[in-house]
């Protein structure tokens, strides 16, 4: 029995041939229909070069399972989920690697209203059984058919902005050479046909699995240039980059500056406030006064949650929320199924700044000023636990406010922090935000105090 090393906390993720090939991709297709028995399910692909071969070995593992596909060709993760909720079907399989490098590939799986499967829900039992390989002999095989979702995607899209009150725009969206092009096409040929006057400008807009202009991923700082410097030549109003699989979107304002993920958390709360007072909304414990201020102004509940679209997602069900949002750029919205989506973003921030009449710098930097923040920083540590213990100890005598909700936070009143282990690495995460109004010391005061702590 060969163990299979691709499986993670949330996904699967291997280096291809090694640890994920098209032996292993028709495994866990027959094992997710063998345990599921769904009678239909849909699948889809990013741009990756690897993947429409992975995807086709996926398929070829569901048929034999006795499982009828629907394969909606080249899409985003997001179309997955969106097929899974939204058509007669059973569940769905993406086969994308995301931001991580070439020579990777891997699986986000869901069940029925695109629930996820992660390890504590079933990842687990499709492992084993693709590692034992004993699968039952089935009569009844399969059939594929192609579907194009694009269209129902689209409409569902547009159901989250009134394109009456649109005004005018200019926007750069920059697909990273991954999957997001076809959908920004789309969607702007749906704008010409409802008279929303908002130009695109378009840049590495062609998919192309060889990501001659790098991997997408605009988290990182050397990723945002292009972006960047669109927006300056072109004076729009906001500038937009995907990630690979364009399950997450990031923002730049007019004078081409990336806005942390944070702040947009209390952008995309305002615009379902400005909807609907009352609304709840979740959000993780990293960085949350800002969170707070937004939903209280606006007269919305914020709740809070563990990291992690599993916790959030959860957390969401059980309070009927509106919106979910992590300051690492992932966004759940109820209307969505409670999945998150990279296109919903920017349509609500185009909706707040045309609601506002406001700019993205004037509406972001009014936050900014009130509570400024460190970014994540992250620390490579022999011993995280004892890390953290080091850090509690030397505030005690301060007696801040404690909350263990993720990781530590420590609550000063002027000033927090949140200290937490990764799940993936063996790295220490932090974050420090501070309330400028009740506060004399520069953020670059706590970020040197607590990097001497953890490294000294």
């Amino acid at each position: 029995m060969k163990k299979l090393s691709c499986f993670k906390a949330y996904d699967i993720r291997g280096k291809l041939g090694s640890e994920l090939n098209e032996e292993v991709a028709y495994k866990i297709g027959r094992a997710y229909g063998q345990i599921y028995q769904p009678k239909t399910i849909v699948v889809g692909c990013d741009v990756r070069l690897t993947s429409e071969d992975l995807k086709q070995a996926t398929i070829r593992g569901l048929n034999d399972a006795g499982v009828d596909v629907l394969d909606l060709g080249m899409t985003g993760t997001e179309e997955v989920y969106f097929g899974a909720f939204h058509l007669d079907v059973q569940g769905g399989i993406e086969i994308t690697a995301s931001h991580n490098p070439m020579d990777y590939n891997g699986m986000k799986l869901v069940r029925e209203n695109a629930r996820p499967i992660s390890a504590d829900t079933g990842l687990k039992d499709i492992q084993a059984l693709a590692e034992n390989n004993e699968f039952a002999e089935v009569t009844n095989k399969g059939t594929t058919k192609k579907y194009n979702i694009l269209p129902e995607f689209v409409d569902h899209l547009m159901s989250y902005i009134d394109p009456a009150k649109i005004r005018p725009m200019k926007l750069v969206v920059n697909a990273g050479n991954g999957a997001a092009g076809h959908v920004i096409d789309a969607i702007e040929i749906k704008f010409k046909e409802l008279n929303i006057p908002v130009e695109f400008i378009k840049i590495h807009h062609e998919a192309d699995g060889n990501f001659p202009n790098g991997i997408p991923n605009p988290i990182l700082i050397e990723n945002r240039a292009s972006t960047r410097d669109a927006v300056i030549k072109h004076s729009t109003d906001l500038g937009i980059a995907w990630d690979g699989d364009f399950d997450r979107c990031f923002l730049f304002d007019e004078k081409g500056q990336f806005i942390e993920g944070y702040y947009i958390v209390g952008l995309l709360a305002q615009a379902f406030l400005l909807k609907q007072t009352g609304e709840k909304i979740v959000h993780d414990p990293r960085l949350v006064w800002n969170t707070f201020d937004v939903v209280e102004q606006y007269q919305g509940t914020a709740i809070q949650s563990k990291s992690g679209h599993a916790f959030i997602k959860d957390v969401m069900r059980e309070h009927n929320a509106a919106y979910g949002g992590e300051m690492s750029a992932h966004h759940y919205f109820r209307d969505f199924a409670y999945c998150d989506s990279g296109m919903i973003p920017w349509l609500l921030a185009i909706a707040v700044l045309s609601e506002t009449g406001k700019s993205l710098s004037s509406l972001v930097e009014e936050m900014i000023a009130k509570f400024p923040c460190s970014g994540e920083i992250n620390f490579k540590v022999a011993d995280t636990q004892a890390t953290i213990q080091k850090i509690f100890d030397h505030y005690a005598d301060q007696q801040p406010e404690i909350d263990q909700t993720d990781g530590v936070s420590l609550n000063f009143g002027a000033w927090r922090f949140n200290v937490r282990a990764s799940n993936t690495e063996p790295l220490l995460r932090l974050n420090i935000e501070s309330r400028r109004d009740q506060n004399p010391r520069p953020m670059q005061a706590y970020v040197e105090e607590l990097t001497q702590l953890i490294q000294g």
